[in-house]
């Protein structure tokens, strides 16, 4: 399989992946025929990539860092809490949901099953084959990525299920903003900004006394934008003031919010998301937290199309998790661009004089066009 914008996706082209909707039910499966509209109806409810089925990669297969039936479960779970939240905006200190406590740390130990089954694994895209509201999607990449942080931390089971919960819920606070300012597609004035930087705040105040929910994860809430020289919010606090489950936390959302499509810009790709977090190191995110999420981040995912030194156009079919920059890539033509009647893969991190330099999306789409 292939993975492509989807702005350079063509009727005829078949999916390699199923799309889900925001409850987890199977809106298109894999081997459905994409057509003029559904490719706009998948870009206008903010689909980035697709994974599109391609001959000479029909042996590549994308590993899912979760079982669809956790996902499901952990979207609608995550859908329910926010709504409830929602449909509550300034409730009374005193009201409580236990059964929000008890099904969301029910989701993460789902999570933290998955992820343990392989300690190993890479942090991979997760928001590519899903229609459903940005929020959703964007707490479940966070707690995801976060968790498998913690993973390779050494992080016991009970650390793990609070930071999975801080993670999780990190955004909850956005329930009390208004939606104009939440959807807004434009820049925010910054009376506007104020208003959404106060997210962090409700959401430490939502969380606090509600039964199953760690005191810690509510100030995982409260503390995700913070930042290491104290130019972050509310508060201002610097280095060790904030909460290390919070520097992570800090980092992943700062990820996921890259590498996801919103309607004021379009996703950036992993690697140039690390670059721009790398900016930061030693200032707004601790450095060597920065240097795991680094380590552990799969910078060109399985299937995605790049350009060798060589000349040599390539698709990436496996990630060497030692050496995150230096993919198998299988090469699908030769150093003036003609296609090769036989593809080879070369292992990158094996042949050091040849080099990823650049993303490759001519190539994708002109490999694609033969699915038609």
């Amino acid at each position: 399989m292939r993975m492509m914008p989807i702005s350079l996706c063509q009727p005829g082209m078949k999916l390699a992946k199923k799309i889900f909707s925001d409850d987890g039910i199977v809106l298109l499966a894999e081997g459905v025929e994409l057509t003029s509209t559904l490719i706009r109806r998948l870009e206008e409810c903010g689909i980035s990539f697709l994974y599109i089925q391609d001959p000479r990669m029909s042996d590549v297969e994308i590993p899912q860092l979760l079982s669809d039936e956790t996902q499901r479960r952990a979207i609608g779970e995550i859908r329910n809490a926010f709504r409830e939240f929602t449909e509550q905006p300034g409730r009374r200190k005193s009201t409580t949901y236990p059964y929000i406590g008890r099904n969301i740390r029910q989701v993460i130990q789902m999570i933290m099953e998955d992820l343990g089954r392989n300690e190993d694994a890479m942090i991979m895209l997760m928001n590519m084959q899903t229609v459903d509201h940005y929020l959703f999607a964007h707490s479940l990449n966070v707690c995801v990525y976060t968790t498998m942080l913690g993973i390779a931390m050494g992080y016991n089971s009970d650390q793990l299920l609070t930071l999975g919960l801080g993670a999780l819920l990190h955004d909850i606070g956005k329930t009390q903003i208004s939606m104009q300012v939440l959807l807004k597609p434009g820049m925010l004035t910054s009376y506007e900004f104020d208003e959404m930087k106060r997210h962090t705040e409700r959401g430490f105040y939502l969380l606090k006394d509600e039964p199953g929910i760690p005191l810690l994860a509510a100030h995982c809430a409260l503390q995700h934008h913070e930042r290491l020289n104290g130019t972050g919010y509310p508060r201002g606090l610097k280095g060790d003031e904030i909460h290390d489950y919070a520097k992570l936390i800090g980092i992943v959302d700062s990820y996921d919010a890259m590498t996801s499509h919103r309607v004021y810009r379009k996703a950036m790709l992993p690697h140039q998301a690390v670059e721009a977090l790398y900016s930061g190191s030693g200032t707004l995110y601790d450095t060597a937290m920065l240097k795991l999420f680094r380590d552990r981040v799969a910078i060109y995912p399985i299937g995605i199309g790049v350009k060798l030194n060589t000349g040599h156009r390539a698709v990436v079919v496996d990630i060497n998790a030692a050496c995150a920059h230096r993919p198998v890539v299988r090469v699908l033509t030769d150093e003036e661009g003609r296609d090769l009647g036989e593809p080879f893969d070369m292992d990158l991190s094996k042949n050091l004089t040849v080099m990823v330099t650049s993303i490759d999306f001519e190539e994708q789409n002109k490999g694609s066009v033969l699915l038609a």
